[in-house]
């Protein structure tokens, strides 16, 4: 039960702390519109999503207004489109129409943003799947909402070491072709490692094909209520510190919780899992670098940023799964640079580069994420960047990411704006040595020994 103590609590989160409901994202399976014909899959794929999420937005807006509980973002996530679009699309040109579909639905829905123009492609690649992602700079340039994700390596089947080439050469095209809007395209992009079948977050967000053929995911954040619950802890020893975390993501878990099974009833679909995440937005007091700083860094990557990442990270889950049954998707810290005002001062002060942000990833939740670096960066320089964090979430059992930026035109100390949530960034310089000879070898790297548990 929940007692009013902890009722004028979460009131308080909600007025002073930013705490909110940042997405209800409902997922969909599109495996039954694929279709050998082109334009009825188009068809059938319009259809299902207008239908099953016609009220999804309305019905966000309601539970927010009556429980008082901000529901910043209403999104959708389908099943990846190089599985749907397989029989019919027999060019990039083919799947870059589906995209267009989507991207009309979600405009009629009124969503803010559709995930999974996606491909997993851990092991291989179909033809399909090669079309899709040579689709994708032409789809995110002509669509506004679509967001794609590629899964090029998992624990289990190692890296897909071509799919990883291939992702930097995709990278720049996506730039190249948004270069007018700061390659804006390829905030909308991400390359994972272990990618999971129900995160709710975006840009990464696809319907899995294990997932029921629709399902409710609910991503809570509240970065400023961590920060404030541990300036009230100000000097105290760790075992303090830990509890405090744990004590707060628990409170912030259960308001996502009760928000997923009232948004499951009215809209009748299943309740999937709450993604607990502190994700930060450019906003002052909302940012996770800042947390951070209140648990004793001067700035973020400073030494000992990593412990200290790494405690907040395990404190947040260890209070989520208390709270809730079904933590699922990313839970943990998010550290995007274009979307933490604190990040982008720590980069902007020096104390923060993309070698200290590598290193961050291996405890946090994604991996290097919304980082604008030089628009001269080669395709390789991506594709080795891609591999080194496909390479610690492969080893380390963990879900890791990829969303880099190459800005066309420009490049350090100039700075890329990409508005709204996304925020902007000051350009991170690059390590400018050659991995060239290194991506160009074809393959696998196999999967690490401890992947054989059967």
């Amino acid at each position: 039960m929940i007692n009013m103590q902890e009722v004028l609590e979460t009131n308080n989160m909600i007025a002073h702390e930013k705490l909110d409901v940042r997405t209800i994202t409902m997922g969909i399976s599109l495996l039954d519109c694929a279709d050998a014909d082109r334009d009825r899959m188009n068809q059938k794929i319009y259809e299902k999503i207008t239908s099953y999420a016609r009220d999804l937005v309305k019905t966000g807006d309601a539970i927010g207004r009556e429980f008082g509980v901000p529901i910043v973002n209403k999104r959708i996530s389908v099943t990846p489109i190089s599985l749907v679009g397989a029989a019919s699309c027999r060019a990039p040109e083919d799947f870059a129409e589906v995209a267009k579909t989507l991207d009309r639905a979600a405009q009629e829905t009124g969503v803010n943003f559709i995930g999974g123009y996606s491909a997993l492609v851990s092991k291989g690649m179909t033809p399909a799947e090669k079309r899709l992602i040579r689709s994708i700079p032409q789809a995110l340039a002509e669509t506004e909402r679509v967001c794609s994700s590629v899964n090029v390596g998992s624990t289990k089947t190692g890296l897909n070491m071509d799919a990883v080439r291939l992702m930097g050469e995709t990278i720049r095209q996506t730039a190249e072709a948004t270069k007018d809007r700061d390659s804006l395209g390829c905030a909308k992009l991400v390359v994972f490692c272990n990618a999971p079948d129900d995160n709710p977050f975006m840009a990464g967000a696809f319907h899995g094909v294990t997932e029921a053929d629709a399902v409710i995911h609910v991503g809570v954040s509240g970065p400023g209520v961590v920060k404030t619950a541990l300036e009230k802890v100000r000097g105290e020893n760790f075992e303090v510190l830990c509890e405090t975390i744990k004590k707060t993501a628990f409170k912030i878990t259960r308001v996502g919780q009760l928000v997923a099974q009232e948004a499951s009833r009215r809209l009748g679909v299943p309740f999937g899992i709450i993604d607990l995440s502190l994700a930060p937005t450019p906003a002052v007091g909302d940012s996770v670098a800042e947390i951070l700083e209140e648990i004793g860094l001067e700035r973020a990557g400073a030494p000992g940023t990593t412990a200290a990442l790494a405690l907040l990270n395990d404190q947040v889950k260890k209070g989520g799964i208390m709270a809730s049954s079904y933590v699922g998707g990313l839970s943990g810290a998010f550290i995007p640079v274009s979307e933490d005002q604190g990040m982008i001062d720590a980069v902007s002060a020096g104390a923060l580069t993309i070698e200290k942000l590598e290193a961050m990833t291996c405890v946090c939740s994604v991996g290097l994420d919304m980082i604008a670096i030089p628009g001269d960066t080669s395709a390789s320089t991506i594709s080795g960047i891609i591999a080194d964090e496909a390479a610690i979430g492969m080893i380390n059992q963990k879900t890791t990411a990829v969303r880099l930026i190459p800005v066309i035109g420009k490049t350090v100390g100039e700075t890329a704006e990409f508005g709204g949530l996304l925020g902007y960034a000051p350009i991170i310089p690059v390590n400018r040595f050659s991995c060239e000879s290194f991506i160009a070898r074809a393959g696998r790297i196999p999967a690490p020994v401890h992947s054989f548990k059967n």
